[in-house]
């Protein structure tokens, strides 16, 4: 059986917490942990195709995302 993205995150088992930061301090030490991520891309994609709003995916913030999907817009 395959495994998922899911289940070869780097973030699985930590506290979710983690990814859905306060401060601009906090989601840099999510995205260092997305930075050391083997499947950092699929979550990204996750993110952006389901249109998650908050936390950090992927090493992507709200922000981020929202400036992604703009630029997908303008490309396609």
């Amino acid at each position: 059986m395959q495994q998922t993205w899911h289940e070869q995150a780097a973030c699985r088992g930590l506290d979710p917490d983690i990814f859905y930061p306060v401060t601009d301090e906090e989601a840099e030490s999510a995205k260092d942990i997305c930075a050391t991520c083997t499947v950092r891309v699929a979550c990204l994609e996750y993110a952006l195709i389901g249109r998650e709003h908050d936390g950090v995916w992927g090493g992507a913030t709200e922000r981020d995302r929202r400036r992604m999907v703009r630029q997908r817009r303008r490309t396609a």
